[in-house]
């Protein structure tokens, strides 16, 4: 993963995963996952289950103090980078839909929070402050005229309190839903970025990474109009009787253009600062260079997502009308 540390392991012979969680979560994260997954799985939902220590804990830290946790595996399950079909993008809509009909009646205060998830302000406001502390980076230069490339899309963006706010997943990209041989969509993994918010960020993340049929760090992004009807009307079916605002479903493009130009600048940032996410060192010779590959990405998806905002609009609304209060 671009996060954490993942592996298959065996415990008391069963397959479970483990995995090394990332500095950027504590262990309070866990309390979050649990008190969710048990709500999911008393809606007959599937999903990974923590499997507690010894002593009773959700997890373990260890001498650096990061928290290892062990997880049940989902057998016979399989995950994709991206979603290369319509059926697929129906599924994982499907799913995603099951999942936020189930927490609708979810009562819970999240132990475990991150400042500026999904504030444009504040993200604009880190690239500025790696491009003043690495002035002298060899990548600095194309750091600055990516960036530039984004200024005509600022007046769309959203702010951080654009609608309601919702328990969420947070983090629906293709890989964090799975699927069984036959394609069939099973349930959502990776729950470290649960938390309430709103409902046109936690779809427009979905839709940028489920209804581009390019990988994050692959040149001609782009949004294609068929995967992302299938992926709605899928949701319409799984969220079934779920309510949501016409400003929720009116704000769903800019939800995703917004998601698409925050994640190039948090790209860009790391293309100087080499820090936070992970490379591949097969691929890449820095970490900085294949951040700035993945912004390049984002960035074209986001114009994509400005040429077609008209076209969006229109299929947002023909696919969600029946969810709207």
């Amino acid at each position: 993963g671009l996060i954490n540390v993942t592996l298959k392991g065996q415990l008391c012979g069963e397959t479970v995963i483990v995995q090394r969680v990332h500095p950027a979560f504590a262990a309070s994260v866990h309390e979050d996952i649990e008190a969710i997954t048990a709500h999911l799985a008393s809606h007959s939902l599937l999903t990974p289950r923590l499997i507690r220590t010894k002593t009773g804990d959700l997890c373990a830290v260890d001498s650096e103090k990061r928290p290892w946790r062990v997880l049940t595996f989902i057998e016979g399950s399989f995950s994709h980078d991206r979603l290369p079909s319509a059926a697929l993008a129906k599924e994982a809509g499907h799913v995603v839909g099951r999942h936020h009909r189930a927490v609708a009646d979810l009562s819970w205060s999240y132990v475990h929070t991150r400042p500026g998830i999904h504030d444009i302000d504040y993200r604009r406001a880190g690239l500025q402050s790696a491009a003043d502390a690495h002035k002298s980076h060899r990548l600095a230069r194309d750091v600055a005229d990516l960036s530039a490339r984004l200024a005509p899309l600022r007046p769309l963006l959203l702010p951080q309190s654009a609608s309601q706010l919702r328990h969420a997943h947070g983090d629906l990209k293709a890989s964090n839903i799975l699927f069984d041989a036959d394609g069939r969509g099973l349930c959502l993994v990776d729950f470290d970025t649960l938390a309430l918010m709103a409902w046109p960020f936690e779809m427009g993340d979905a839709i940028r990474s489920w209804c581009n049929p390019r990988r994050e760090d692959e040149p001609g992004a782009e949004i294609e109009l068929d995967l992302y009807r299938a992926a709605l009307s899928g949701y319409r079916e799984g969220a079934r009787d779920l309510e949501l605002g016409d400003a929720e479903i009116d704000l769903l493009p800019r939800g995703l253009l917004t998601i698409a130009v925050e994640l190039a600048l948090r790209f860009l940032a790391d293309a100087l600062e080499e820090r936070y996410f992970s490379f591949d060192s097969e691929r890449y010779a820095t970490q900085g260079d294949h951040n700035l590959v993945r912004a390049k990405g984002q960035i074209e998806l986001a114009l994509s997502v400005h040429a077609s905002l008209a076209a969006l609009e229109q299929v947002t609304h023909e696919e969600l009308a029946a969810l709207a209060q």
